[in-house]
Parts: C-alpha cells; structure tokens; sequence
C-alpha cells in the first residue's frame, strides 16, 4: 500500500474570480512573486485577453487547460544511487505532479523570454504551448527523451 501525503492546500485553494478555475488559481499563485498578488492577477488576465483575441473560437480558459494538459509530462527520471553508482531511472509521474511540473515549466519559458511585457510572453508561451511547440513543450520531449533513453535502468525503480 503506496502512502500518500496530503495538504490542506488544495482543499483551501479557492477558484479564481473571474473563470471559476481552481488551476488557473494555482497559476496565478505561482506567478506571483513577493506575495503580490494581485499583480499576478492582472498579469495572467491579462495573457488570457491576448490569447483570447489570438484564438478567437475558443475561450482563453479552454486554450490555457489544454496548454497545461500537453506541457504535463507522463514519465520523468530520478537519479537514484546504486552499488557507488548513481543512474538515472525512468520512473511515473503522479498527477499533481505532472500539474506542478507543467505550470512552472510554462512559467519558466515565459519568464526566459526578454524584451516584452510578462502578460505578453505569458500569452505567447500558452499559445505554443496550446499548439504543441515552444520552449514549456520541448522540456517535455526532453525530459521524455531522457526517460526513454534510461529505460535499461528501469528496473532500479522501486
């Protein structure tokens, strides 16, 4: 029987205000920096304006849960040491995992991009991310490149 730790905050987190979303909640959160959220608030809203009129026949809320939904990695590797040696084992990634994972590899990726206003890169990031590509959708493949390449030592997993 695995063991599993759960934390008030996910039956704490409240939806956000204007799209009822509990993971555009948690996006918002980790956008924010220095505890300023409602500048976090603007900025992610004002992304999904950008992404909205980008995509006109879909709301900004489908766009961003479909973005996340194919950043979230499947597999990922952890090193893990053996006999003085340490390997790279491909293991599963849990659910609220992958969430995490996706949202601040996003966030990541949009913050790397220099020389625009955050909602802008944040827009722009989602919308690659929504077509399957940029920089949120490549750490994916690579890190499910690395998995596929370290599964001779799949075995050490457990």
């Amino acid at each position: 029987m695995a063991y599993k730790r759960f934390t008030k905050s996910a039956s704490q987190l409240r939806p956000d205000t204007r799209y009822d979303s509990k993971l555009l909640s948690k996006f918002i959160n980790c956008v924010m920096w220095d505890g300023k959220k409602t500048a976090a608030t603007r900025v992610v809203y004002d992304a999904l304006d950008i992404v909205q009129k980008q995509v006109p026949d879909k709301t900004p809320l489908e766009v961003f849960e479909e973005a996340v939904s194919r950043v979230r990695p499947n597999i990922q590797v952890r090193s893990k040491r053996v006999g003085g040696s340490n390997y790279q084992v491909p293991v599963q990634v849990g659910p609220a995992r992958q969430t995490t994972l996706a949202i601040r590899w996003i966030i990541q990726a949009a913050r790397q991009r220099k020389g625009r206003p955050t909602c802008e890169s944040l827009a722009r990031e989602l919308l690659d991310a929504h077509k399957g590509e940029g920089t949120a959708f490549t750490q994916r493949e690579n890190v499910h490149r690395m998995a596929d390449a370290n599964k001779a030592f799949a075995h050490f997993a457990w």
